[in-house]
């Protein structure tokens, strides 16, 4: 029993990169995905401008999304991103307080893109699946 509550929990927990409902991409690679959230690829292969959505880099679901989802470390990223702005090739993605807050941005954000525990999925988003 307890071995099974600790499946169901670790489901739970378990990262899900999500999307608005309405971009048509629903599938990415763990390199594009990477480059996305890096902010060095800055549209969705259809062509609309993707509008990326972190929490903060003390979050320690942001800290779990960058190593186990893209395989870098938060400051790694957050480097990138300073390197972007500073440099005035781009712009650091937005970023939100809490995963409710980025539930509602991702939902009502043409061309969002974003990561929740799955225990905060609902049907105003899409899980995009990472090959």
């Amino acid at each position: 029993m307890l071995l099974a509550s600790t499946v169901t929990s670790a489901q739970e927990r378990s990262l899900a990169v999500v999307a608005h409902p309405g971009v048509m991409t629903h599938q990415l690679t763990r390199d594009t995905t990477r480059a996305i959230f890096a902010m060095r690829q800055r549209t969705w292969p259809d062509g609309q401008a993707v509008r990326v959505f972190v929490l903060d880099n003390n979050h320690p679901v942001h800290a779990r999304f960058a190593k186990e989802q893209l395989a870098v470390y938060p400051h790694q990223l957050q480097l990138a991103w300073d390197r972007m702005v500073f440099s005035g090739t781009g712009q650091a993605p937005n970023r939100v307080r809490n995963q409710q807050e980025m539930l509602e941005r991702i939902a009502t954000t043409p061309g969002a893109l974003g990561y929740l525990e799955r225990e905060y999925l609902d049907d105003r988003v899409q899980v995009i699946s990472m090959e």
